[in-house]
């Protein structure tokens, strides 16, 4: 299908006067339509179709209906449908009331290009631009930042299952590829225990048991795998997807030993970041969080938080599960500077600062990242009259330490951490330390006190940021960061955003750029027509509960 770019057309009469006389008092599509005017145009996506073929319908107009659908929460169907039968629908898309719209499977087609392209950030980017141009969009002020879970679209498995799933869906695409050479390969008891999804068999209850069927799949799979690598195999049959997967699978929990097959003990497994958890979404990653666990992926949401005008998504960011949010800081910081949205002051919680982020964003994109920091955690901080690495007294300029004892120390190392960042080791003799007469407030140590240092900015960001934090005004200011909290559950109630809808990294990814796109239109709507934010909900009995007592002689 090919592309013909229409412009922006102006709404038919007759479907604005319908529109006004069924919708009297205004509905979300209507006042969007009239606030922010045509939000697509067909131009914009005009390098995901070939220049020549068959018009599609316009994909500008199907941008808009991926958003609303978002907003409703439909199906392909009841939005295609909605397009067909809604006045409202038509009123925001300019359509005419006799417009028969699409068939359904152009939405599903539509998002195929658009993750092609990695063109989903273009439908966000086009509602906050539109947004932007009537006034309703600040983002020099302040922004705040939070993540959470997504759940792949594939169920959790047990192990069991994932190596009898991981080698069905193997022998199921082998069988489409070369149904005569499996015949041939493929044991009787093969159609016994693969045959059918491994949710219908019921395995057994007994640990020993378990590990015995276990070691069974496993030695059948190698003896696959054995043969689709053998010489007389058909060409292209190592190269299956499927087959890849159940290679990979195998050598991350299995191994042999002396000629027969072995599950690979936990320690023998890789890290969770490279360990597939399901053979039908292979970029989907184990992770967890305090006593969160999932399979799937995470997403990171970045949004305006200023008054008088709706607090509205700039950034959405998805990953795989096991990839920490102190990574996303400078991703998050380098999309908001591409896109021109960086806020003045960024609000973030502890998982995204660190020293070195602390003077990163400053220096490099004049961001102030608040966010609360770590404390100094050492023997000596746990001890109740201990020395920190605070109260020693650093020379940046002739490079040495005095300790709180009066003691002064030239070993000054430029070094590496163990994550590669610049450090500097400080060393105190245990001559100097040993007649010291604060030695045990300071060091348990034989050999003499060790400090690591920050490189001098970090090291000044970090004290700064330490001492902030313990002022009431830094924790009032601080609160302000809460209120993505709420972005996150509204997400989540309106647009599911905890259960990916789609298997992959890319298809979750759109999904999410689409979630934000439908909360900011929702947002929108929501102050155009003055209705209040909700407030956190209190249940009646949890009203009831008593103050916290004060401790003696607090305020």
């Amino acid at each position: 299908m090919s592309m013909q770019p229409k412009g922006s057309e102006e709404i038919p009469a007759e479907t604005v006067r319908v529109a006004r006389a069924a919708f009297p008092k205004g509905s979300l599509a209507i006042r969007v339509r009239d606030e922010l005017g045509p939000l697509f145009g067909d131009e914009e996506f005009a390098d995901l179709f070939p220049a020549r073929g068959k018009p599609a319908w316009s994909p500008g107009r199907l941008a808009l209906v991926l958003v609303l659908q978002f907003v409703e929460g439909l199906t392909d169907r009841q939005a295609a449908e909605a397009v067909r039968a809604r006045i409202d629908f038509k009123y925001a898309l300019g359509l005419d009331l006799g417009d028969p719209g699409f068939d359904f499977s152009v939405l599903s087609e539509f998002r195929d290009r658009l993750v092609g392209a990695e063109a989903g950030r273009r439908v966000l980017d086009g509602i906050l631009a539109a947004a932007g141009e009537s006034g309703l969009l600040k983002t020099t002020g302040r922004a705040r930042t939070d993540s959470t879970h997504v759940q792949a679209a594939a169920r959790q498995l047990c192990w069991l299952e994932l190596v009898t799933e991981t080698l069905r869906s193997a022998l199921n695409e082998i069988a489409q590829a070369a149904p005569g050479w499996l015949r041939e390969v493929a044991e009787p008891d093969w159609f016994k225990h693969y045959a059918t999804r491994a949710e219908d068999s019921r395995f057994p209850k007994s640990r020993a048991r378990r590990d015995e069927m276990g070691l069974r799949i496993g030695t059948d799979a190698t003896r696959l795998l054995e043969a689709v690598f053998g010489p007389r195999a058909p060409d292209g049959l190592r190269t299956l997807e499927r087959v890849e997967t159940l290679r990979q699978v195998w050598v991350q929990h299995f191994h042999q030993v002396e000629g027969e097959v072995r599950r690979r003990d936990p320690k023998d497994r890789p890290p969770g970041a490279n360990r597939l958890v399901t053979p039908y979404d292979t970029e989907a990653r184990g992770s967890v969080k305090r006593d969160t666990l999932w399979d799937g992926y995470k997403v990171h949401l970045t949004e305006t938080c200023e008054p008088d005008v709706p607090n509205l998504i700039t950034n959405v960011a998805t990953t795989v599960a096991t990839v920490p949010d102190i990574s996303m800081t400078d991703t998050v910081h380098a999309q908001l500077a591409e896109a021109g949205r960086l806020p003045g002051e960024h609000l973030v919680d502890a998982g995204y600062v660190d020293a070195h982020l602390l003077v990163h964003a400053r220096r490099e994109y004049g961001v102030t990242l608040t966010g609360p920091v770590a404390g100094v955690i050492s023997h000596q901080s746990t001890a109740n009259s201990g020395f920190t690495g605070d109260d020693f007294t650093i020379d940046w300029a002739g490079e040495q330490v005095t300790c709180p004892g009066g003691q002064t120390t030239r070993r000054w190392n430029p070094d590496r951490s163990p994550e590669g960042t610049p450090v500097i080791r400080v060393r105190f003799n245990a001559s100097q330390c040993r007649p010291c007469p604060v030695h045990e407030q300071c060091t348990t140590s034989s050999i003499g006190r060790r400090l690591t240092l920050r490189p001098r900015e970090e090291h000044e960001a970090l004290r700064q940021a330490r001492a902030d934090q313990d002022t009431d005004t830094w924790k009032d200011h601080y609160k302000i960061r809460a209120g993505v909290e709420g972005t996150i559950s509204q997400a989540v109630g309106r647009c599911g955003l905890r259960r990916s809808r789609y298997q992959g990294l890319a298809k979750t990814s759109l999904q999410h750029q689409l979630t934000g796109a439908a909360i900011n239109l929702a947002r929108i709507d929501a102050h155009l027509t003055d209705t209040p934010r909700a407030r956190t909900r209190t249940s009646h009995f949890a009203a009831l509960r008593p103050a916290e007592p004060m401790l003696d002689g607090a305020k």
